[in-house]
């Protein structure tokens, strides 16, 4: 037996799988004798070690865990019998120590970590059998992990002509997003509703009285001009222009170049216009001679009152206060609170009756009900060609345009409208253009009031004549710091004026995509209804009542009218706009098509674009690592022998011997190498 057993337990036989604890405490060894390589000892120097051995079979060698009580380890060795039968084989002298070189693996624990860490396969292999075994997507198991070229290649154009119809797909889809669609969706609803204004003028302009002189010399001129057209005489007509009282002396001059003339070899009637060195001369015609005269007249009439000056007095006032001879709202009498007052210079004296209540219920009683007086005293005949009442509903805080909106009234009648109520409710961009607000128009209103398309249109033209003709025509209100245009300050003005006005018409100005419609608007639906009043048999002392309330001589019945406006009912119909792809519909309808052709959800299009990931990132890693390879960067470990004095006694002497190999400590095994690892002390019996 060895020396290096004194002292010590006899060794024991140790068959396949079996285990055992060895305790060594001195610098001798535990001794195991395998069926392989009888008398393989195991060094434990120095040091108390606990470990536990199982035999791997023939020519398996030992494996080994173990750990000391300073700390060191566990550790896991194992060390290969063949050396033994090698030894012998090879005539070595019995009782010597012999180490020969063991091929151990870096500690285990250390290397799980490592792969923990990265988180990535060891080889493309282990990639594809992991995804393989894992994937949901249907077509891309089969197209990855086909075994057979030919079946693989079949689904290859499978799974690319399936990507290609979804991508197909997928572009009209988004193309159709793109547009930006809407709907319709019409609503009705029941509830209370604000009385909307109403707004009443008498079609009677006055004459103001500074400008008496100078309309009596337009209406002398447009005698003149109509003999000279038609052969027609005023003096033996009762349309003639009554005699007024003589007003102060004015010095507005009347433009006489500008005259109604018959255009040659044409069926139109227009007058000449031009600039203010007399050229770019151009006509303006119509083929109705009433329209001809009305256009004419009207130009010199906006001459007169923009001439007078801005403050003069008001006179509509003074014979406005005969046109409402009674009112009732809501079953009550109106107040004078609930009107506002303005003078028309076409439409005359104008009330707009704006009642804040709300109407409970339907019907005429719960409307408002008026009583009008339709005279024409001062009324211009060529200005305006109608008699009666002019109308507009319109919503509470909106300018009404008469001329574009409102309807006419006929005197001697009662006539009864019924409102019904829509509202429309649009999308801004991008499903449509529109504005929620003047603040958001991009042109700043001359009114005092809310948003309105026509306003902006109207604000819009005012502006572009302010900067155009270095005046503002006197229909619209001024921007800061302009004046209207008349002939004795911009004499050239109705040329640039009418030229304007015509590109306005023929949507050549940028006015119509500065003004975009509201996003919220309420438009009134009427419907009317008119009889005879008052009748044959009570005309007469209806009249005579009539009288005493507004002394002034008898009213013939063609002077008198009455209005009922009312809510038909209060449901009213609201009209919104929706997308047709909003963007969950939108993810709804790709979803869909993405079912159809791959039959998986968005989780299954993420293991494949992990898949994806993770080939790049291997491929990266196996690339830079045979770059290194190749460079040969790999650092080599140097370790100091150990010395003489620290081995066992029967490998002391062999260390000192030519060709020998030390003997490495259990203790240091975390801390070397997996080639120092494999140099173990293998020793033979004699």
């Amino acid at each position: 037996m060895q020396e290096c057993l004194e002292g010590q337990e006899d060794g024991r036989q140790v068959q396949q799988g079996q285990a055992f604890e060895a305790q060594p405490a001195g610098p001798c060894h535990r001794r195991a004798e395998g069926p392989s390589c009888p008398g393989t000892t195991v060094p434990f120097p120095g040091t108390e070690w606990k470990s536990s051995w199982r035999h791997q079979g023939r020519g398996g060698g030992w494996r080994g865990l173990g750990g000391g009580p300073d700390g060191s380890g566990p550790a896991e060795v194992r060390i290969s019998t063949q050396a033994g039968a090698v030894a012998q084989a090879a005539g070595e002298e019995p009782g010597t120590c012999k180490c020969p070189q063991a091929q151990l693996p870096p500690p285990v624990a250390d290397e799980e970590a490592r792969e923990g860490l990265l988180g990535l396969p060891g080889s493309f292999k282990e990639l594809f059998t992991f995804f393989c075994a894992n994937a949901t997507m249907h077509g891309a198991t089969r197209l990855v992990c086909s075994q057979n070229h030919l079946r693989k290649a079949f689904w290859g154009l499978l799974f690319l002509g399936a990507l290609g119809a979804l991508y197909w797909q997928f572009g009209l889809l988004f193309e159709q997003y793109w547009r930006c669609p809407v709907i319709l969706t019409m609503s009705v609803h029941s509830d209370r509703r604000l009385f909307p204004s109403v707004t009443l003028c008498d079609l009677n302009p006055h004459r103001p009285r500074l400008a008496r002189r100078s309309l009596q010399a337009l209406d002398e001129f447009a005698r003149e001009n109509i003999y000279a057209l038609y052969k027609f005489n005023f003096s033996h007509s009762g349309d003639a222009p009554r005699a007024q009282a003589p007003g102060p002396e004015s010095a507005f001059q009347l433009d006489r170049t500008v005259r109604l003339q018959r255009l040659d070899g044409q069926n139109e009637v227009g007058f000449r216009l031009c600039n203010h060195t007399g050229g770019d001369c151009f006509y303006r015609a119509y083929s109705s001679g009433v329209k001809a005269v009305r256009a004419w007249y009207r130009f010199h009439y906006v001459n007169i009152l923009a001439a007078l000056p801005a403050d003069r007095e008001d006179s509509h006032r003074s014979h406005g206060d005969h046109f409402v001879y009674s009112c009732r709202s809501d079953s009550q009498d109106c107040q004078a609170g609930h009107f506002q007052t303005f003078h028309h210079p076409v439409y005359g004296s104008c009330y707009t009756f704006n009642s804040e209540w709300a109407a409970q219920r339907p019907g005429i009683t719960h409307g408002i009900s008026l009583l009008l007086r339709a005279e024409q005293q001062d009324h211009l005949p060529l200005l305006s060609t109608e008699a009666g009442i002019k109308v507009m509903v319109h919503k509470r805080d909106h300018t009404p345009f008469l001329e574009h909106q409102g309807f006419s009234i006929r005197p001697g009648t009662e006539t009864t409208i019924r409102i019904r109520e829509d509202e429309v409710h649009q999308l801004g961009s991008p499903y449509g253009d529109c504005t929620d607000s003047v603040r958001d128009a991009e042109v700043p209103l001359l009114y005092n009031a809310s948003y309105t398309m026509q306003a902006c249109l109207v604000s819009c033209f005012q502006q572009l004549m302010v900067h155009t003709c270095s005046c503002g025509y006197y229909f619209y209100p001024l921007p800061p710091g302009a004046r209207y245009c008349s002939s004795e300050t911009h004499p050239a003005w109705g040329h640039c004026f009418y030229r304007l006005y015509r590109e306005l018409e023929t949507h050549q100005l940028p006015c119509t995509s500065r003004c975009p419609r509201p996003c919220r608007e309420s438009s009134y639906k009427l419907s009317a209804g008119t009889s005879r009043w008052p009748s044959s048999k009570s005309r007469d002392w209806i009249l005579a009542e009539l009288d005493k309330q507004r002394p002034g001589g008898p009213s013939p019945r063609s002077n008198v009218a009455k209005v009922n406006i009312f809510y038909q009912e209060l449901n009213y119909r609201t009209v919104d706009e929706t997308p047709v792809y909003s963007v969950p519909q939108l993810l709804s309808a790709m979803g869909g098509l993405w079912s159809l052709w791959f039959g998986s959800s968005v989780l299954s299009v993420l293991e494949l674009l992990e898949l994806l990931l993770d080939a790049t990132a291997l491929a990266l890693l196996l690339g830079c690592c045979r770059l290194r390879r190749a460079l040969g960067s790999q650092p080599v470990a140097v370790h100091p022998e150990p010395e003489a004095n620290q081995l066992p006694s029967d490998c002391s002497r062999d260390a000192r011997r030519p060709g020998a190999q030390p003997a490495m400590l259990p203790g240091a095994l975390a801390r070397v190498s997996a080639e120092e690892l494999g140099q173990v002390c293998v020793c033979q019996d004699s």
